[in-house]
């Protein structure tokens, strides 16, 4: 997959981005390695906010994130709405869903096998 400018691997990424979440009260941040099994994207990270306004300003300090880190940030859906945020970082989506929102659509179900709950932590 071809970067715009950054250098960072998606582990390392990860190893910055995860934490992150974490420290801002992300609900069951969950990271599946898609490597090899969707052209998409690399990783896909899924968080649960706990109100719209969470959801945004997590959305919003990812992007914060991304520029201070120099990660790409190629984009960012459903902001406005707050139920389901995407965050698009080339390599890695990041999923921010409210609760009921995320119980619905599961999409950790999607990929089986690729679950790994500590990938930004191994390296």
């Amino acid at each position: 997959m071809k970067k715009k400018y950054s250098l960072a691997s998606t582990s390392e990424k990860l190893r910055v981005l995860m934490p992150w979440l974490r420290e801002h009260k992300a609900k069951e941040p969950l990271e599946l390695d898609l490597t090899g099994q969707n052209a998409f994207t690399e990783a896909l990270v899924i968080a649960t906010a706990t109100s719209v306004r969470h959801g945004q300003s997590l959305a919003d300090g990812i992007a914060e994130l991304c520029s201070r880190e120099n990660f790409e940030f190629l984009r960012m859906e459903g902001y406005q709405a707050g139920q389901w945020i995407l965050v698009d970082l080339n390599d890695i989506v990041v999923n921010i869903f409210q609760e009921p929102v995320r119980e619905l659509y599961r999409l950790e179900t999607l990929w089986t096998g690729a679950v790994t709950p500590t990938l930004g932590e191994q390296l």
